[in-house]
């Protein structure tokens, strides 16, 4: 019976992520290598995505596209064909830092708002592919929920070098924590989950992944990952997105 009621939520879940993608999970695919890529190299004019970025060498290339959703957010999406973070390729000994990238990109998030905002207050995500609606990466730039920017100042103090729990739920959600130092995001967050023995690479496929800003109680500058796993019978699709405001309160 208890097999029976998992196997039905999972379904469930299954059936529900589809509906979520049944406009056009391609879109962002399609934006990226139908119209911005080939104008880039045409005219030099990534429109309608805001930069097109292709490093010297075959592929690893990324875009830097405004969302529709939000008077700010930003998307930071791969130029080769990369379904998301259950994506063998992110993790590729070749593979760019679509994070740094991200971080990078944040100059476009911060124009819109027209103003400068606290490491604090600004954020990366990348939903698992139960929490999306698109088929192929994309790396969310936005404003930190408000709620979400108080929890985690209460708690930069005892967040350290490994994957631990929080100690507190986010959107109802029970997060991991690991803090990383450095202004930049030098090292891959995707590389850092997928380095925890407890996920592996094969399981970071049902996993979400949200890089904070911050500055630290002892005057460092780094940034804390947050991890959410699928939990079918909880309803939790890791969708780590749901950690960020696209209204963009905190900045008003």
């Amino acid at each position: 019976m208890i097999l029976f009621v998992r196997l039905f939520a999972i379904a469930a879940l299954l059936l529900a992520a589809g509906a979520a993608r049944a406009g056009d999970p391609d879109a962002l695919w399609k934006i990226v290598h139908d119209r911005c890529v080939p104008g880039f190299l045409a005219a030099h004019d990534p429109a309608p995505c805001a930069e097109v970025v292709l490093p010297p060498g075959k592929g690893g290339g990324w875009v830097v596209l405004k969302d529709r959703d939000g008077a700010s957010q930003y998307l930071v999406i791969p130029t080769e064909k990369i379904t998301g973070i259950e994506d063998p390729a992110i993790l590729a000994p070749d593979a760019p830092n679509f994070f740094a990238a991200a971080w990078v990109a944040r100059s476009y998030f911060l124009g819109k708002i027209g103003q400068d905002l606290p490491r604090g207050d600004i954020s990366l995500a990348i939903n698992s592919p139960y929490g999306r609606s698109q088929n192929q990466l994309h790396i969310h730039v936005d404003c930190v929920a408000p709620a979400v920017a108080a929890a985690l100042r209460d708690r930069l103090g005892s967040i350290g070098t490994t994957w631990a729990p929080l100690g507190t739920a986010l959107d109802g959600h029970p997060y991991r924590a690991m803090r990383v130092d450095g202004a930049d995001l030098a090292e891959n967050p995707f590389r850092l989950l997928a380095g925890d023995p407890s996920v592996g690479p094969a399981g970071i496929r049902t996993h979400t992944l949200v890089v904070v800003a911050e500055t630290f109680p002892d005057g460092h500058d780094g940034f804390v990952l947050l991890d959410d796993q699928v939990d079918v019978p909880l309803g939790d699709r890791a969708s780590g997105e749901e950690l960020q405001d696209h209204a963009c309160a905190i900045a008003h």
